[in-house]
């Protein structure tokens, strides 16, 4: 068949006609549950944790705020569980703020950052655990959750230098938060943004993982010296 300048038009209209559909059923496409904001664990059965936390918001008003933790459970057992003598021990004096709710999943902290009353603060450091309860989600999710998590730390925080904490082994959904874990390595820049492996510490351990209590999820208080074992060198080099 002979091509003639109308084919060729047709063809190229046709090939415009279908980009323009391309983009415009990606950009309708559905965001990620992970990434979008939601407020359904401060209005839930955490309402308390959520309090609780805004009460540690509010006694650091007025005070320099040099570290800040970001996450769920095990952010929050630095001072309200098994992490309370390593946190007095490691923490306590170097103006640090634990802000983590029990049950937050990636959209829950994005949440929290935009509406509980951190902005005024200015950390050096940010110490960012979160994912694990995003265990019904893809490692993409989780890890688009993590990202969405880690920028908005840093607008709200200008020049913070975030520590991204590695997404810890569990009972629920270890291999998913380690291949989570391998997507999220790829964020770090050792500039602003630094990686540090936890999980690669806590190795298997009969039916659990070194660190972990009887849950197989939360730490113990061995596992929050672990952790500050890991950290420290880095927050000394940090600042």
């Amino acid at each position: 068949m002979k091509i003639t300048p109308r084919h060729l038009l047709m063809s190229a209209a046709f090939g415009l006609f279908t980009l323009s559909r391309l983009l415009a059923e990606e950009a309708t496409a559905p965001l990620p549950s992970t990434i979008v904001p939601s407020d359904s664990n401060y209005t839930g059965r955490h309402a308390a944790d959520n309090k609780a936390c805004e009460a540690l918001v509010a006694a650091m008003k007025g005070k320099p705020c040099d570290i800040i933790f970001i996450g769920d459970s095990i952010t929050q057992g630095w001072v309200q569980r098994n992490g309370k003598d390593v946190w007095e021990k490691h923490y306590a004096g170097r103006n640090a703020l634990d802000f983590g709710v029990g049950a937050d999943a990636t959209q829950h902290t994005l949440w929290r950052l935009e509406h509980m009353d951190v902005a005024s603060f200015r950390p050096k450091v940010a110490v960012l655990m979160i994912g694990t309860n995003n265990n019904r989600d893809t490692p993409e999710a989780i890890a688009a959750g993590v990202k969405a998590v880690m920028a908005k730390t840093q607008a709200t925080f200008p020049g913070v230098k975030v520590i991204l904490m590695s997404i810890l082994p569990n009972a629920r959904a270890s291999e998913k938060m380690a291949a989570a874990n391998a997507i999220t390595k790829a964020f770090v820049d050792n500039r602003t943004v630094f990686y540090l492996d936890l999980a690669a510490k806590m190795t298997p351990e009969g039916d659990s993982w070194k660190g972990l209590g009887p849950d197989k999820l939360h730490l113990t208080t061995a596992g929050y010296e672990m952790w500050a074992a890991e950290l420290d060198p880095l927050l000394a080099k940090l600042f």
